[in-house]
């Protein structure tokens, strides 16, 4: 169950340096042993915030950023987590619809952001005539557990040059939106 005051909303240019927050906590806590430490350890706010104002600002209508914020200290809104999704960027796989990130803070894990911020993202997707959707995650990493809880099929496998390493990497596909909305009231 999400917060009670928790609010999924479309990002905006000014909501960068909170997506490179949580971008930078989250990586750093979920990828640590599973992506070369170094790159890690150069990962900074500055960098991201950089990254992600640029992508804001871009005027792409095929792309999507999603923000989950609470009601924080003094009222104001605490951003916990952000997903991102479009177009299927690939040709490997037979879907149309990507989810390109999902990121929740490690503390808000758990607490039903995720389930909110996934089903918004593939709500746009469906709303906008894509009937199915994959998502790419690293093979070893735990989190690849909440997309088959969500429903999400394991439908491939590859390796992935990163950061001077090959990292394995599963794909998760929902091949019918239309149904798991409605299955999830989502």
């Amino acid at each position: 169950m999400s917060p009670p005051d928790l609010r999924v909303r479309r990002a905006r240019p000014g909501d960068a340096a909170a997506i490179a927050q949580v971008h930078v906590e989250t990586w750093q806590a979920a990828y640590a042993g599973l992506v070369p430490d170094a790159y890690l350890v150069r990962m900074t706010e500055a960098g991201q915030t950089f990254t992600w104002r640029r992508s804001l600002a871009r005027s792409r209508t095929d792309e999507r950023v999603l923000v989950a914020e609470r009601a924080g200290a003094g009222g104001r809104a605490e951003l916990v987590g952000f997903a991102s999704y479009g177009p299927h960027r690939g040709r490997d796989l037979p879907y149309s619809g990507e989810l390109y990130t999902l990121y929740v803070l490690p503390d808000w894990q758990s607490a039903g952001i995720g389930r909110r911020l996934l089903q918004r993202s593939l709500r746009g997707l469906y709303e906008r005539g894509i009937p199915d959707c994959v998502v790419w995650v690293l093979a070893a990493n735990p989190g690849r557990f909440f997309y088959e809880r969500m429903g999400g099929e394991r439908v491939a496998e590859r390796q992935e040059a990163f950061a001077g390493t090959d990292l394995a990497q599963a794909a998760y596909a929902w091949p019918d939106l239309e149904a798991w909305l409605q299955q999830t009231g989502g």
